[in-house]
């Protein structure tokens, strides 16, 4: 008999809470093999192929394209055992999940998959494939026997259910609760909401919300959700809900001994309305939800403004000599080298002379945290939002390196193929933007960073070159940086020593 496993969305590295579900890879009744993707997510960082550690035949998905869901929420259902095409229709009807709370745990090590104890540890690799769970565990998600199944919380469609046995809580023999029915397949169609004000029926399932904006504002509140009954979609808390809760908490009158008060409940806002929908001017307004790239660059701008007290300086630079000297390299048949290589390859000369720039501030410890590596992020724009890639060890890399390492991340970055890794561990960031035809800038730095170097746009303007005037090709080059970890000093030397290079190559020759 097939064994129902539920796969759950894994913690895909540096700290993401959620993900959005941009395509899936697979439908109900399809057959999946371990470790093959399911699902095409996008997360603040990236988009990311999911591959499932299951093999067998998928009963159920949760989450449509477009719907956003936390780390560990339930992503699909497979359906685990040796299955005749006869038997496939029925494994999308019914299967047996591993029972939970077993009261003996010799009875729950017998019913947990071979090669698996209890507990979810692995006994024996081989055994582990043979029962269709991936030895490739993903962060914070480890292949083990079937976990409790939860019910799912997003738009409902009508279900299969299937009897699952409630946690033990008496001594060995003791009657258990009821079984509690279980989704297992998906089609088309919709649930009935829950009516206002009835807690729906859990057991101990999650509490039915999907928006983590919803847990932190109950949390602000000090609103227990597990009280709450959800007006969305098959009982979904929503923001309403817990708004309501909230303005029922703050005018519910206390009680005076010996006094009855008769309360009348405030109006209850409903499941398609806010308190600013109702405040929206007779021209109406577009809002478009902070989440993705766009939140993610959001949070991270919003964390360095409020802790880095940051300072600029600036200068213009004649960088003719530079531009004739790329116009060199490039005139042979060698790879080609970049103007943001070149860039690169100063600012890691300027930084080996003032490495107070390349630092971080453990705000924790009160300490500055000096770096002897360079990884260099330059802000990339594409159709997803910016994002800054890193080039790792930028300090080791010659031109050419770093010409073909730039370019390979801003094509990824295009495509939207940048792992999380290729995203974070910067230490010091480029910003060119000159490429949108604009001469200077105060930028923000990229926090946990302690400085940015922006460059505008190189244009032909009035100079005074060797006592004439002349028309040279000018670019402003502007620093940003952490005021905790060096004094203006520091920052003006560093800019004045990329400034000559920019306008004397010939400097970094003292420093190759």
């Amino acid at each position: 008999m097939a064994q129902v496993l539920e796969f759950k969305l894994p913690d895909l590295g540096e700290g993401l809470t959620e993900a959005e579900i941009v395509h899936w890879l697979v439908e109900v009744g399809d057959v999946v093999a371990v470790d093959q993707p399911v699902v095409e997510v996008e997360t603040a960082k990236a988009m990311v192929e999911v591959p499932c550690p299951y093999g067998g035949v998928v009963t159920a998905r949760f989450g449509e394209e477009g719907t956003e869901l936390p780390v560990g929420a339930p992503l699909i259902t497979v359906a685990v055992g040796a299955l005749s095409p006869d038997e496939v229709p029925d494994a999308l009807e019914t299967a047996t999940p591993a029972p939970s709370g077993t009261a003996d745990p010799a009875a729950a090590n017998d019913a947990a998959p071979s090669g698996f104890a209890a507990n979810g540890s692995a006994t024996n690799g081989a055994a582990r494939e043979a029962d269709g769970a991936s030895g490739n565990v993903l962060v914070g998600y480890g292949t083990a026997a079937a976990p409790a199944r939860r019910r799912r919380v997003g738009p409902a469609r009508p279900t299969a259910t299937v009897p699952r046995t409630a946690p033990a809580t008496g001594t060995p023999g003791t009657p258990g609760p009821a079984p509690v029915g279980i989704p297992v397949s998906v089609s088309a169609g919709r649930d009935t909401p829950a009516a206002p004000g009835t807690a729906p029926a859990r057991g101990d399932g999650p509490v039915p919300v999907i928006s983590p904006l919803v847990r932190r504002l109950a949390r602000e509140h000090g609103i227990d959700l597990a009280e709450l009954a959800g007006s969305g979609p098959d009982g979904l808390i929503l923001r309403a809900d817990v708004e309501y809760a909230a303005h029922a908490a703050r005018t519910r009158p206390r009680a005076v001994p010996g006094q009855d008060h008769a309360t009348t409940p405030a109006p209850r806002p409903s499941a398609e309305s806010s308190p600013a929908d109702r405040s929206v001017p007779a021209g109406g307004v577009v809002r478009t939800p902070l989440k993705g790239v766009r939140g993610a660059v959001a949070d991270k701008l919003a964390r360095s403004r409020r802790e880095i007290p940051e300072a600029t300086v600036w200068v213009d630079a004649d960088a003719t000599e530079l531009m004739r000297a790329r116009t060199a390299m490039n005139a042979g048949t060698g790879p080609r080298v970049s103007l943001l290589a070149l860039l690169a390859r100063i600012c890691a000369a300027g930084l080996k002379r003032y490495p107070e720039l390349n630092s971080t501030v453990d705000t924790a410890a009160r300490e500055i945290v000096r770096f002897d590596a360079l990884h260099v992020g330059f802000a990339a724009q594409t159709p997803r939002g910016l994002v800054v890639p890193v080039v790792k060890d930028a300090h080791t890399r010659d031109a050419e390196s770093l010409s073909a390492e730039f370019a390979r991340l801003t094509e990824a970055a295009r495509e939207g193929r940048l792992t999380p890794a290729e995203l974070t561990g910067g230490t010091f960031t480029l910003n060119n933007y000159g490429v949108f035809g604009v001469d200077g800038s105060t930028p923000i730095i990229n926090h946990p960073e302690a400085a940015m170097l922006g460059v505008g746009r190189i244009i032909p303007r009035p100079w005074v070159h060797e006592g004439e005037l002349a028309v040279r090709q000018v670019v402003e080059l502007t620093l940003t940086f952490d005021h905790r970890v060096c004094d203006g000093g520091v920052a003006g030397g560093f800019l004045r020593y990329v400034a000559d290079c920019v306008e004397q190559p010939a400097v970094l020759l003292r420093t190759l």
